[in-house]
């Protein structure tokens, strides 16, 4: 396979790139940048734990090619505080950050990545979202220690807070 120079944004800031475009995201943005946050869990789209947004889209890094986001927006669990500061002031986490904490989210720790992708989509995207909403939107991420409950409850909490009033 030949290499290319991919140019790609990721997380407010442009990367030139150079490798072979069908190597998976998930390897370039762990290995070659050092963003860990975003999990290898499976490497076959089961688990969710990589999940990123791709121009604000939640997409698989562990499905997606590098070639696929030449000039793209990559937004990883790293940037996601920064997302948030950028539209809304000088919060330190995004909501759902301090929400995950807050209603026990939180274990073992490896599905959090890719569950507040997911979550902080829906909350952007669906403001208001009901209970259904969340787990519908939390469908093929995995989690082996909280039972889900507490993940639901804490986007269920920022999304009763993002509804718009009118």
């Amino acid at each position: 396979m030949a290499e290319a120079l991919v140019s790609v944004t990721i997380n407010g800031r442009r990367h030139a790139l150079w490798g072979e475009e069908t190597e998976v995201l998930l390897t370039v943005l762990r290995d070659r940048l050092g963003l860990t946050g975003t999990k290898n869990g499976c490497e076959v789209g089961h688990c969710g734990a990589c999940a990123v947004w791709v121009d604000g889209l939640p997409q698989l890094a562990c499905l997606t090619l590098l070639g696929s986001v030449a000039d793209r927006t990559v937004t990883t669990v790293e940037g996601l505080a920064g997302w948030w500061r950028t539209l809304n002031g000088n919060d330190a986490y995004h909501p759902l950050q301090t929400a995950f904490v807050d209603n026990g989210a939180v274990q073992c720790g490896f599905c959090t990545p890719g569950m507040l992708m997911a979550g902080a989509a829906l909350v952007r995207d669906r403001p208001g979202a009901t209970a259904e909403a969340v787990r519908e939107s939390l469908a093929g991420h995995l989690c082996r220690c909280t039972g889900y409950e507490q993940i639901v409850r804490a986007v269920l909490d920022v999304a009763a807070r993002e509804e718009d009033p009118a």
